[in-house]
């Protein structure tokens, strides 16, 4: 790959050492700037964006949080993926980074397969939604004149972050697929328009989205989870509603909601908050059962794919507990459109083929 197709990083640390460690990390695949500290970072920033900024914390004058800020403060450089890497590993000064606008967390010392993996994920990200603006951006005209093809575009852009978070642990991206899905077909079980099912659909595939701040050694961990390290993926619902934001598109206040809600459980025993009954959104309800039931009936890195019925089996024994007994009933007189679903977006069905 020559110069012109790589990606431009920004690294930003104080000591020399550090930046030489990540510099021989990155530097055979991608074009590695360097500022020794955050003035000089926020100069380069504004001259000429990278594409990806890794941002040490600690740091004299300007420190990594008020860069950070600064950044997100801007128009210009507030869509940089911006991830710490730092030996502040405490989960305060975590949560400090995601609400400033960081995309990730990487602690000191540093793993190169980690350093690897977090910056393709987050550079995948930040180049898929590029493209999808400047698709958005040359079709202006045409869109002015079609307001529902304006709004489908939209979709179609949430729909594929959507994936996009999805890949890291899924290499087809079709469990968003399902639970989008699966979700809609209970909402209109419930009685919702079209309209408002579609929606419904195209919210609940940003659900994990905030599995993308997770590391890697827990996501994809093949055991179970510590108490804690299940403390930190607990924290997955939070992350993701952070990510998506506040807006006024009816689709982007659900997705959040569903982000936020749908490990919440109906008898309060669920999280991040310990919502019960119908104090959980209903949207957050439907997504937590097409979540669960796909879960089961996958293969992760941690369990072998449940049967259909056996799913099935432990959604019915949970009403009243995990689910909303209401919706469960629903669920259960769906199980010929929830199987045609399974086949048509299965991992085997859409996995990526090998060239010959």
């Amino acid at each position: 790959m020559n110069n012109a197709e790589k990606n431009t990083l920004l690294v930003v640390d104080d000591t020399p050492e550090n930046i030489d460690v990540l510099r021989g990390i990155l530097g055979a695949d991608y074009i590695v700037k360097i500022a020794n500290g955050g003035q000089l970072a926020l100069k380069i920033t504004a001259a000429q964006p990278p594409d990806l900024i890794l941002l040490d914390v600690m740091m004299p004058g300007i420190d990594g949080y008020e860069v950070c800020r600064q950044l997100k403060e801007n128009e210009a450089t507030r869509h940089i993926p911006i991830i710490f890497v730092t030996a502040r590993g405490e989960v305060a000064d975590e949560t400090l980074g995601f609400e400033l606008g960081a995309a990730d967390y990487i602690t000191k010392p540093v793993s190169p397969p980690i350093v690897h993996a977090r910056v393709r994920a987050h550079l995948a990200l930040s180049n898929q939604r590029r493209y999808l603006e400047q698709l958005v951006a040359e079709r202006t005209g045409e869109l002015e004149r079609s307001n529902q093809q304006l709004a489908k575009t939209h979709l179609v852009m949430i729909q594929q972050l959507g994936r996009a978070a999805d890949y890291r642990d899924n290499e087809t991206g079709m469990h968003v697929m399902r639970v989008g899905n699966f979700s809609k077909l209970l909402g209109l079980a419930c009685d919702f328009m079209e309209s408002r099912a579609e929606l419904l659909m195209y919210a609940s595939m940003m659900h994990d989205i905030g599995k993308i701040g997770i590391e890697d050694s827990i996501l994809l961990k093949p055991g179970k989870l510590t108490a804690e390290e299940f403390e930190v993926m607990k924290r997955h619902p939070e992350i993701g509603a952070g990510i998506i934001g506040d807006h006024d598109a009816e689709v982007l206040k659900m997705a959040k909601q569903i982000a936020l809600t749908h490990h919440e459980k109906w008898n309060g025993q669920g999280y991040p908050h310990g919502l019960s009954g119908e104090a959980i959104p209903i949207a957050g309800r439907i997504a937590a059962i097409a979540d669960v039931f796909d879960a089961l009936t996958c293969v992760r890195p941690y369990k072998q794919a449940w049967s259909i019925e056996r799913a099935l089996e432990l959604i019915e024994k949970e009403a009243g507990q995990h689910f909303d007994p209401r919706l469960v009933k629903l669920f259960m007189g769906l199980e010929t459109e929830v199987r045609r679903i399974a086949t048509e977006y299965s991992d085997a069905a859409n996995a990526p083929q090998e060239n010959k």
